[in-house]
């Protein structure tokens, strides 16, 4: 049992929490961070805090993002899992075993002051010893039960989601055919590949996995928002940023990279207020669709030999996690340059590092080359090989 040491001896509330048993066995106190949208809070949050979100069906990258800020527990003022599909995000999180409390309630989002001492205990909220809420924790069992509920529901999901993206097809056909308007870039990207990096479930894993390949090939490699913030945590320099700029850290906006921002149909152009005001100079593209959906199609007319995407969203679970309807767009950019585009999975499968039989000899030669050159030059060495000698023409009788 942990104590709290902010509560007063002799308070009713600290014999409570010193002496009862959780069945859970939860029970922490910590600093909370309080943001209500997931991907902004997590620029702030620091290990060993509290994250306090307000996030319905709390998807796969947002969880992995929450878990690589080593956050002691999550609160939930929202349900992590509603039914509506089987979301990934609260797995995520219990499986880097961080404890989430669930269903807490809108008001926690004001009464629980952000950066202040709070504590839990069984499925209570404390601060400064009042109770504020109560909520539901998390357990395998009971996100086993609702997955499975969940799933009966994603037939509907995906009739709905199907009906969706048929309807906006002829609304954004143009993605096939219309010139886009490119600014121009920066870097040459005529038959060059370009790796393109979307914030995304696995994305570090899957940059890492292509490692090799960014080494020996050295493709111009494009951050879309918070995408180029894991380059850089990755230890690479992206040389192209593109995006809405509304998750990506002002590190990343500074680091000398190209800056894009994405502009829509509607002229609005929500990147441009953040670099004014860190003064970072920027060019603008306008399209319909995704940041990724955009930048694919740029670089394609580009010339861009190979696209790589890391971190993107294809699949029905995906679109629904981004509370997506539909993937008109994404599914006509598809169209358009499938033929140049792979998977970061597919690369790593695909590239491996041989040597060819000659460089391997060559380097048993040099090797060998080596030692005899040791022996050669150390008097110690000859003298002990030619004890050696002696010792073998003695014992066979020469």
């Amino acid at each position: 049992m942990i104590r709290f040491p902010h509560i007063k001896p002799g308070n009713p509330l600290a014999n409570l929490l010193t002496t009862a048993h959780t069945p859970t066995g939860y029970a922490l106190q910590g600093v909370a961070r309080v943001g209500r949208r997931t991907k902004n809070l997590v620029r702030r949050l620091r290990p060993g805090e509290i994250a306090v979100i307000d996030h319905a069906d709390l998807d796969g990258p947002a969880a992995e993002a929450l878990a690589n800020c080593r956050v002691a527990a999550v609160i939930n003022a929202a349900a992590s899992i509603t039914g509506r599909y089987p979301n990934r995000g609260p797995q995520v999180l219990l499986d880097a075993g961080i404890p989430v409390l669930d269903c807490a309630g809108t008001a926690i989002m004001d009464n629980i002051p952000d950066g202040e001492l709070i504590s839990i205990h069984n499925d209570a909220i404390y601060f400064q010893e009042d109770q504020i809420a109560r909520g539901q924790w998390m357990t395998q069992e009971r996100l086993a039960a609702e997955l499975l509920a969940a799933r009966d529901n994603l037939d509907i999901a995906l009739r709905d989601f199907v009906r969706n993206t048929l309807s906006y097809v002829e609304e954004e056909r143009g993605l096939l055919f219309e010139h886009v308007q490119l600014p121009p870039f920066a870097i040459d990207l005529q038959d060059r590949p370009v790796v393109i990096v979307v914030r995304g479930e696995g994305t570090r894993q899957d940059l890492a996995a292509i490692h090799t390949y960014i080494r020996d090939q050295r493709p111009v490699l494009i951050g879309v928002d918070g995408g180029a913030d894991i380059l850089r945590e990755l230890g690479y320099t992206p040389d192209i940023i593109f995006g809405d700029m509304d998750s990506i850290s002002d590190a990343s906006l500074q680091c000398g990279a190209q800056v894009i921002v994405h502009a829509y149909p509607d002229g609005r152009c929500p990147g441009k207020e953040c670099l004014d005001r860190l003064q970072v100079p920027y060019d603008i593209l306008p399209g319909r669709g995704t940041s990724e959906d955009v930048i694919m199609l740029a670089v394609y007319e580009k010339g861009a030999e190979l696209l790589i995407a890391v971190g993107t969203h294809f699949n029905l679970i995906d679109f629904l996690d981004k509370t997506r309807g539909g993937m008109s767009s994404t599914f006509l950019v598809r169209l358009r340059v499938g033929s140049r585009l792979v998977d970061a999975k597919g690369v790593n499968r695909l590239y491996h590092v041989s040597y060819p039989l000659l460089h391997f000899s060559l380097m048993v030669a040099v090797a060998l080359l080596a030692i005899g050159t040791i022996f050669m030059l150390s008097p110690g060495v000859r003298s002990l090989v030619q004890l050696l000698l002696m010792q073998i023409q003695r014992t066979i009788g020469w």
